[in-house]
């Protein structure tokens, strides 16, 4: 059995989680925030049997594509000190973080 611990950004997270549960996979969310943007993530937690890995994978690739998107970004002024105007950069967001892990034992009480 794995534990497949997938970090993915909040607009991927609704579809993610209905594509995995439509085919049978136990899901838990958890609210997370994301370091570099500062954006809100979804961390999700799947414990799997070995035979089924790959289809879960295979669904997070599916649903979580890395696409570009403008964000603002502080810059300092010229001349100046402590003052920065935020201007617009182009950063890849989207995609997954994957943690996958062996689980020496599972039980559901």
């Amino acid at each position: 059995m794995k534990l497949i611990i997938a970090i993915v950004q909040d607009e991927d997270a609704s579809r993610l989680i209905n594509e995995l549960m439509n085919d049978g996979f136990s899901v838990t969310k958890l609210a997370t925030t994301g370091g570099f943007l500062r954006a809100g993530n979804t961390t999700l937690l799947l414990g799997v049997d070995d035979t089924r890995y790959q289809g879960a994978m295979d669904i997070i690739e599916k649903v979580c594509k890395s696409r570009k998107q403008i964000a603002t970004s502080p810059s300092p002024v010229a001349g100046t000190a402590s003052v920065f105007v935020p201007y617009p950069i182009e950063v890849m967001v989207g995609g997954a973080t994957i943690f996958v892990l062996e689980v020496e034992h599972f039980a559901k009480l």
